[in-house]
């Protein structure tokens, strides 16, 4: 087969290939395999192409034994780095045996192991805190204050503290299982959004009096209906408005605005959309992309010691998803925040 005619053959398989003959010279090449080594390749001698040291080794043992091997290719695709699973099979040509050399991108697979691995990283760290303080405290009360009464009260108030804290985790850690677990399943209820915004703000209005905050809602006077889950989008207005309040600061206000529009280009049909407006601090543009992150705090002590865990906003985030909607922040240093939830509506 003419050197033009493998090519025209590798280039019907999406996977990038690369054809090396007994030569060690590469015979042809396919279309994605160019996207990542270069085009007009055909000819040189194949470790002028790849120089990774496993993946020379698998094509050298192809080569000289006949086995097929897998090893390991680790490129970029612009700044983004990619993996590769390298598979090496000797196939006959005409001018004696040579190799066939498929790439498969397993880079999501990379992804997704880097997430679980800083997940459990990030639950340990949040986990190990407390606890060691548990241990610190009890080993204390056992020893140096047993008989100390002011000292056994006060310490028993912060182990009361930080064992609330890991409840309040592990509730959010469970709570965030189920809802990625249910993604995927469009909720299929009708909830009415204005009594959803009412129940969030009446069940928070103890915080809210302490912390000497008004939560006002604005909304229109005929209902706004949206198909939903009712627990899991009560789960978002609480999250948010609790935020708001914690954040918003001290003797100011929290302003939910819910709004109607009957065409929304981003979910292109009729929307309901839902702001939740503080009068805080604001926050820095620049950790607006990562908010809705796992365990990412813009403060981590303030977040903390307001019993944050850094799971609310991306509990929120899957719970807008799920819905078909979308998450939207908007803040500037001094100036506040408003985080806007945009659902599909049904038609007027």
């Amino acid at each position: 087969m003419r050197p033009q005619d493998l090519t025209n053959l590798l280039s019907g398989v999406p996977m990038p290939l690369v054809l090396i003959g007994e030569n060690e010279r590469i015979v042809a090449l396919n279309a994605s395999a160019e996207e990542i080594f270069g085009a007009r390749m055909a000819g040189l001698p194949y470790i002028a192409l790849l120089r990774q040291p496993q993946v020379l080794e698998s094509i050298e043992r192809a080569l000289s034994r006949g086995e097929k091997t897998t090893s390991r290719y680790l490129g970029t695709a612009g700044s983004r780095p990619m993996t590769y699973r390298v598979f090496c099979a000797p196939v006959p040509l005409e001018a004696g045996t040579g190799v066939l050399v498929s790439f498969e991108d397993i880079s999501h697979l990379e992804d997704a192991s880097q997430i679980r691995r800083d997940f459990v990283a990030n639950v340990s760290h949040e986990l190990r805190t407390p606890l060691t303080a548990l241990i610190g405290f009890i080993e204390t009360l056992r020893g140096p204050a047993k008989e100390d009464a002011a000292a056994r009260d006060r310490f028993l108030a912060i182990m009361e503290k930080e064992t609330r804290r890991m409840t309040r985790l592990v509730t959010d850690l469970l709570s965030l299982s189920r809802v990625e677990s249910e993604e995927r399943l469009r909720p299929a209820g009708e909830i009415n959004l204005g009594h959803c915004l009412a129940s969030a703000r009446q069940a928070l209005r103890p915080l809210a009096e302490e912390a000497g905050v008004a939560v006002s809602i604005e909304a229109p006077e005929a209902p706004v209906i949206v198909p939903g889950d009712a627990d899991q989008l009560q789960q978002v207005f609480n999250n948010l408005i609790e935020n708001a309040i914690k954040y918003g600061g001290r003797n100011k206000s929290v302003t939910l605005r819910l709004t109607r529009q009957e065409a929304e280009p981003m979910l292109r049909g009729p929307a309901a959309r839902v702001d939740v407006i503080d009068e805080g601090e604001g926050i820095d543009p620049i950790h607006l992309p990562r908010l809705t992150e796992r365990f990412y705090r813009v403060d981590s002590h303030r977040s903390r010691e307001m019993g944050g865990t850094g799971l609310g906003l991306a509990i929120v985030k899957h719970i807008v998803n799920r819905h078909r909607g979308r998450l939207r922040i908007s803040s500037k240093p001094g100036q506040g925040t408003v985080f806007s939830v945009i659902l599909p509506a049904e038609r007027g």
